[in-house]
This record gives structure tokens, C-alpha cells and sequence, in this order.
């Protein structure tokens, strides 16, 4: 055998071994039965004859599924969120472009967006120009890049869109479910747990929904909740992710839908914010307020972290998959607890002040350059107000002249009647 049909061989081999050296793998290292299975349980006791039981390649799915979301947002976004918006009468405010300068767009976009003063002071040398100009061009260039209302107005309908189909498609979907009633039905029989078509299908679309929620963090408005949004869309990936692979599918769907509960209300309320619906906004958000502490503070803990953290003792004994899988829902729990204090405060200003204010995570930058914004309509209305005082000023003083005039000449006409 010549040394070219070796390698030919050796290749083809490589090449069809390689995929079954991988699955090997990770069977080895990473799904071994001690750690995600409860002690004497094997992956091969769960016979596919018996149906579908959950399998870590049925989540390759999400990946298309995840790219599937981005494009419809793209069409969704353009075609009926900001048609939509303009028939509700969302407002972009005006703001003004900053000027095309080489050597200030470069400093802003590969260096600081907010230069201190040293770094001001030299951009004033390199381009000739005040620092004052300076900090006028940075503010008017932050100003640009902030998302506007019927941005974030789009983002809020497609989130509306998905977290109230969700909802309503998972509750259908439990409605008939045994554990939706009785939370010990979720241990009986586990981890040998036939999962349906539909609870399936649920896991995917929520997964990919979420890794699509990741994959446009950056391009996505950007509050002050950034960090805990993208932690909190990593633990909600593993969470997913790690109860289908271990088949924690029926306690998983209770999760999934006890966020998609007032997640919808939520976007709604931020909907009709952005479009300046006052009244609806404000109602909307109590209903959002009273659902997200009950289902977050109250169902949360209590039904399903005491059922996974103390019921299933009853069935099974501790293992690493155990300890993992309500690390992750603690997680969770500490995140809601963050967001209920955001809400309450809120709450407490609405109560003052009689209506809800924006909203607490606004975003980042804006903030900074809104109390900025506002001082360039100070000065033009100074200056405004300042003409205004002048040209009264001046019709004043001519008033005081014709007056002493007039005064002058009654003066003169009655002296020589005097004499």
C-alpha cells in the first residue's frame, strides 16, 4: 500500500472518529452519572422506548432558534413596533450633531466618551479649539449616540410580544399538567420523566429566546442594571440549559413561567411610557408592581425553591446536580430581591409625587447628559430673556425721556402765567 493511501485512510478515520472521540469525552468527564444523576440512577436506565426523555443534543436547536429570534426582531422592529409607535404618538426628542472633527470622533471612539480635564486640555492644543467647544462637541456627541424613544420603544414591543405569548403558551400548557397543582408530582418517578412535545418545545424557544437576549446585550439599550442583566441572562441559560440535560423539566417550566407572569407587564407599562400615556403607564406599572413582588418575593421562594430545596429530599438523596441547580435558582432569588428594591422605590415616589417616575434603570449615559441637555436651553432662553429685559429696558428709559420732555414743556408754558 503506497504512503498516499495511508494518509487517506488515516484522515478518514480521524475525521469519522472525531465525533464519536468527543461524545466519548464528555461522557467521560463531564456527564458522568454522579454528578447529575441521583445515586443509582445511570443514563442507561432511561430506555427511549418508553418515549422522549430529555437529551443535551435536543438544545443544539436553540442556536438557529436564537439567530431565528434576532431576524424576526429585525423585521418585527421595522414593519409593526415603529408603525405602532408613531399611531401612539411616541416623540423622538431633537438633539443636535455634533460636528464631523477627525481627531475628536477618533479620541471618542477609541479612548474615553467623558475626557478629563488634562485629556481636554490637550484635545484643545491638538485642535486648536476652547475647552469649552470641547466639552460642547463631547456632549452633543454622548447625546447622539443615546438611544431615542422609538428605539426603545421597539425593544419594549418585541419583548411585550414574546414574554406575553410565552406566558400564555406555557400556561396551557401546565393547565393539565399533575405538578401544576401538586408540587410533589414534580419528584415522582425522577429522573425517569418522559417529557411531552410541547414542554419541549417550550425549553427551546425560551433558551434561544434568552441566548438571543445575550447576543444583542450590546447593541440593546444599555441601563444601569447592565452588569445584573447579563448575569442574569447567563444563570437563566445554565438554569435552562441544566434542568432540560438533568430533566428538572417539570420545575423548570414553573420557573420559566413565573417570570414570564409580570414580564410582559413590565414592557407594556414601558411601552405606553415611552409614547407618553401618563395614566395607562402608571396603572400598568402597579399591576406589574403588585404581580413581581408576589410571584418573585412570595411564589418564588416558596413554592419552588422549598420544593426543589426540601421536597425532593423526600425522593431522592443530595448530589452535585442537586446543590448546582438551586445554586442557580439562589441566584436568581438574589437578583429579584434587587429589582424589588428598585421597584419599591418607585413605588415610594409615586406615592409622593403622584405619578410613577421614569424608570430607575434608565439608561447609563443618559442621566449625565440630560442634566446637561437642559443647560443649553438655559442659556438660549437667557439669552432669550436677556433681549427681552433689554428691549423693555430701552422703551422704559425712551418713556422716561419723552416724559421728562413733556414735564419740561408744561413747565415752560405755565411760567408766564406765573409771572
Amino acid at each position: 500500500m503506497c504512503i498516499h493511501c495511508c494518509i487517506r485512510l488515516c484522515k478518514d478515520y480521524c475525521c469519522s472518529s472525531c465525533p464519536v472521540m468527543m461524545e466519548a469525552l464528555l461522557n467521560e468527564w463531564l456527564w458522568q452519572d454522579r454528578y447529575w444523576l441521583p445515586p443509582g440512577i445511570h443514563w442507561q436506565d432511561m430506555d427511549a422506548s418508553e418515549g422522549h426523555y430529555p437529551l443535551p443534543r435536543d438544545l443544539v436547536y436553540t442556536l438557529p432558534v436564537a439567530f431565528a429570534y434576532i431576524a424576526l426582531r429585525y423585521v418585527f422592529e421595522r414593519v409593526i413596533a415603529v408603525p405602532l409607535s408613531k399611531r401612539l404618538g411616541v416623540k423622538d426628542r431633537i438633539r443636535i450633531r455634533a460636528a464631523l472633527i477627525p481627531k475628536l470622533e477618533n479620541f471618542y471612539k477609541h479612548n474615553n466618551r467623558q475626557p478629563s480635564q488634562s485629556e481636554l486640555a490637550s484635545l484643545g492644543k491638538l485642535c486648536g479649539l476652547s475647552q469649552s467647544k470641547i466639552q460642547s462637541w463631547f456632549r452633543h456627541r454622548r447625546n447622539q449616540d443615546r438611544p431615542t424613544n422609538t428605539k426603545k420603544f421597539c425593544e419594549a414591543s418585541w419583548r411585550f410580544v414574546f414574554y406575553f405569548a410565552a406566558f400564555t403558551a406555557g400556561l396551557c400548557s401546565l393547565l393539565d399538567s399533575p405538578w401544576f397543582w401538586d408540587q410533589r408530582e414534580c419528584w415522582q418517578g425522577f429522573p425517569k420523566q418522559v417529557v411531552t412535545n410541547a414542554h419541549r418545545w417550550y425549553y427551546i424557544l425560551e433558551l434561544g429566546f434568552y441566548l438571543s437576549l445575550l447576543l444583542c446585550v450590546s447593541v440593546d439599550v444599555k441601563r444601569k442594571d447592565f452588569k445584573e442583566q447579563v448575569i442574569h441572562h447567563i444563570a437563566t441559560l445554565f438554569l435552562i440549559g441544566f434542568s432540560y440535560c438533568s430533566n428538572y423539566v417539570r420545575i423548570g417550566t414553573f420557573v420559566m413561567l413565573v417570570h414570564d407572569s409580570s414580564d410582559f407587564l413590565l414592557e407594556s407599562a414601558k411601552m405606553f411610557h415611552y409614547a407618553e400615556w401618563t395614566k395607562t403607564c402608571d396603572s400598568l406599572f402597579l399591576v406589574f408592581s403588585l404581580v413581581f413582588l408576589i410571584t418573585r418575593l412570595v411564589v418564588f421562594p416558596c413554592r419552588i425553591i422549598h420544593t426543589t430545596l426540601v421536597l425532593s429530599l423526600d425522593f431522592f438523596e443530595p448530589f452535585f446536580g442537586y446543590y448546582f441547580f438551586n445554586a442557580l435558582l439562589l441566584v436568581l432569588q438574589v437578583l429579584h430581591v434587587f429589582w424589588a428594591y428598585l421597584i419599591l422605590r418607585m413605588i415610594c415616589k409615586f406615592m409622593f409625587k403622584g405619578k410613577v417616575e421614569r424608570d430607575v434603570r434608565s439608561d447609563e449615559e443618559s442621566e449625565a447628559d440630560e442634566e446637561e441637555e437642559p443647560e443649553e436651553e438655559d442659556e438660549s432662553s437667557w439669552e432669550q430673556r436677556k433681549g427681552a429685559i433689554n428691549s423693555k429696558l430701552a422703551s422704559l428709559a425712551n418713556n422716561c425721556v419723552l416724559n421728562n420732555l413733556t414735564n419740561q414743556r408744561n413747565l415752560n408754558s405755565r411760567l408766564p402765567k406765573a409771572r
